[in-house]
């Protein structure tokens, strides 16, 4: 017997409340590579739920404020209309919730990359002197994520959940979509760590920009050794001895900066200190007492004094300031990620469903911005989303986009 109240009981979801859905079709096709994904041991040849198939209803679920769970979403593969439309089958929920575990994430990684490259790379004139990829590095963002939306949260009684997953990403800057994802249980320990997922994950021609969590001198020599570069933050209180002052150009004493040093690390870490020569550039920043705040977790103490750490010695000090700032778009993204995935839970708590759902919703975030060629708002996915389901015409999306900013995230 149900244990649902009958005034709990939503009504049947009908085809007029999925309206738009032919424009899904247009993915479909970018899809179909996944068709064959998960197959190889499926001797009998009769499976009923491909991965194209499981990625387009995920994308229906995305963009639809009707379906609001996995069992919405099994509902809504019945209809004929989403079948013709979409190309697929009805899907049992236990083949929703079950073949995930055998959908490999890696190909959808590959054409959401591939997606990605096609969006222009809109790099600012006075980056120009960097002559890398230049890429923020973040390795909590699914915490935060979880923090706002709870979608990785699993909960386990009395209103707690705890962090089921971790997600390490990379994200090319002025391209505005993440170059790789890795997916590791929350606990920041081990394989976990953010460092180590980075320094197995390392490309060359890239310029990492990275937060204080990512200050180790062997992950700064791995960076050096593949001939990128990096830009990071370190704490307040490092060891260093300095070589060398060097002078400051009126912008950066204009721009608050304190000091452009070469230095050599030593203290706890001087086993593996850095084999290259590094820089440090200091901007007064405001101070920060971590106690006084509610989020002093995310927000750690500051005594005033931002100090940035470099192996490129050629831009100016400004410059290198400016760049770790950029490092901060990554949440500005991931802030979208989380609009298009609301307050929604996780359709899969099995890592490559959570893997799936994420690179779907990066999809849908580059072809939002592939449509509209700016930075969208959390408007922007609502009024594509009124428009998809048949609530907005063309013409007022049309006008929704010609009034977006044009910023990087």
């Amino acid at each position: 017997m149900s244990n649902e109240r009958p005034s709990d009981k939503k009504p049947k979801i009908k085809a007029s409340d999925l309206e738009g859905l032919k424009d899904l079709r247009a993915i479909a096709k970018l899809l179909e590579r996944l068709h064959k994904v998960g197959t190889a041991r499926d001797k009998a040849q009769n499976r009923d739920l491909h991965m194209d198939q499981y990625c387009l209803l995920v994308l229906m679920w995305l963009y639809n404020p009707i379906l609001s769970s996995m069992r919405g979403l099994q509902e809504a593969s019945n209809l004929k209309e989403v079948q013709k439309r979409l190309g697929v089958g009805r899907a049992s929920l236990g083949s929703l919730s079950e073949s995930v575990s055998v959908f490999d994430p890696e190909p959808l990684a590959a054409l959401a990359e591939e997606l990605g490259q096609k969006l222009p790379d809109r790099t600012p004139v006075n980056f120009s002197a960097i002559d890398k990829r230049i890429t923020a590095v973040d390795g909590s963002v699914f915490k935060v994520l979880s923090q706002i939306a709870k979608l990785a949260w699993i909960p386990i009684g009395d209103g707690k959940h705890r962090c089921g997953y971790r997600l390490h990403t990379q994200f090319e800057v002025f391209r505005r979509t993440p170059s790789r994802i890795d997916l590791t249980p929350a606990n920041p320990k081990g394989p976990s760590d953010e460092r180590v997922v980075l320094e197995k994950t390392l490309e060359s021609e890239r310029c990492y920009l990275l937060d204080r969590g990512y200050e180790k001198y062997a992950l700064w020599n791995a960076i050096h050794a593949k001939e990128s570069q990096y830009v990071c933050r370190i704490r307040d209180n490092p060891t260093f001895e300095v070589l060398e002052n060097r002078p400051l150009s009126e912008q950066a004493a204009k721009e608050n900066i304190l000091c452009d040093q070469i230095v050599r690390f030593g203290g706890e870490q001087t086993n593996q200190p850095p084999n290259h020569t590094t820089r440090v550039v200091m901007v007064k920043i405001n101070p920060l007492d971590s106690r006084k705040r509610k989020d002093a977790i995310s927000a750690p103490s500051s005594d005033g004094i931002l100090r940035i750490v470099t192996n490129n010695l050629d831009i100016p000090a400004e410059i290198v300031a400016a760049l770790y700032l950029l490092r901060w778009t990554i949440e500005l993204y991931f802030r979208m990620i989380k609009q298009l995935l609301g307050c929604r839970h996780l359709l899969s708590h099995k890592p490559n469903g959570v893997t799936i759902q994420i690179y779907l919703a990066i999809i849908a975030c580059i072809i939002i911005m592939s449509i509209t060629g700016k930075s969208p708002t959390k408007r922007t996915y609502e009024m594509i989303s009124f428009y998809l389901i048949g609530w907005a015409t063309l013409e007022e999306l049309e006008e929704h986009i010609k009034k977006l900013p044009d910023k990087v995230a």
